[in-house]
């Protein structure tokens, strides 16, 4: 299970799974940011903010998780980790081989320092 909040004033969606990802997860996360990357062109920044990496649920919920990030990796600016986890912590390392966008980690008392660097323009 996925809680989500889409900051619409600066275009930064927050994720913090709790507990293991489920399909219907990134669907709800679709519906709510596919209209609003069609009306601002993107998302200025995702924060992944997580203590640890939940898993999937089953095998539908990873498939649905690629889907989602390879539909919309090309529309998002940055991606924030924020996590102390080991497996999250790596991300940055391992998603520029797939994403455009910048990644970065941040330890998990950083929060609002990675939606400071998510909000800014460079």
């Amino acid at each position: 299970m996925i809680q989500h909040e889409l900051r619409r004033d600066t275009g930064i969606l927050i994720v913090t799974p709790q507990g293991p990802l489920e399909a219907k997860d990134f669907e709800t996360l679709a519906r709510e940011v596919d209209p609003y990357i069609k009306e601002k062109g993107r998302l200025n920044g995702l924060m992944i903010h997580a203590k640890s990496f939940p898993g999937w649920h089953d095998f539908a919920a990873l498939v649905s998780h690629f889907k989602f990030i390879k539909d919309h990796h090309q529309r998002i600016a940055k991606v924030a980790a924020v996590t102390d986890s080991g497996f999250l912590a790596i991300l940055p390392a391992i998603a520029k081989h797939f994403v455009k966008a910048d990644v970065r980690h941040f330890d998990s008392g950083d929060k609002e320092k990675a939606i400071n660097w998510l909000s800014s323009t460079s």
